[in-house]
């Protein structure tokens, strides 16, 4: 009961199926999957730990990168049928056509650099809205 369970949550999010769909074409980076999925690392992280532990996906890490695949052939039978059953069911969806079109882009990509782009992008962020936040302070100062 509890493994049927862990698998219906995993697959409970439109976010973590596209995760899954995304895994169909092979390994990925987690930088890779929050350029695909425009989420914050912290939301990605948490949609792949729910993956996991319904051993949906398998997971490596290799120094600071951590790599996920879809569940190999030692996960159990209910996974494999619930991972054959998603990917025949929405393999027609347009948001699952348009990632795996986003993703080919992504792919081009070294994980590398996907990474630094996006603490780039962070950073920028962080920037701007201190100094919004400044220039608001000085304003009820």
């Amino acid at each position: 009961m509890q493994e049927f369970l862990s698998i219906t949550k995993a697959l409970s999010d439109e976010n973590r199926v596209r995760i899954l769909m995304a895994l169909n074409s092979g390994e990925l980076c987690v930088c890779q999957i929050i350029e695909l999925l425009h989420l914050a690392p912290s939301t990605v992280s948490k949609h792949m730990a729910i993956l996991k532990q319904a051993r949906l996906v398998e997971g490596d890490k290799n120094g600071k990168w951590v790599y996920y695949r879809l569940a190999g052939d030692s996960a159990p039978r209910a996974v494999a049928e619930a991972i054959d059953w998603a990917k025949k069911h929405l393999v027609s969806e347009q948001v699952v056509k348009s990632d795996a079109q986003n993703l080919k882009s992504i792919l081009k990509q070294r994980p590398v650099e996907v990474c630094k782009k996006q603490k780039a992008s962070r950073l920028a962020r962080l920037v701007k809205e201190t100094a919004v936040a400044v220039v608001a302070s000085r304003g009820t100062a």
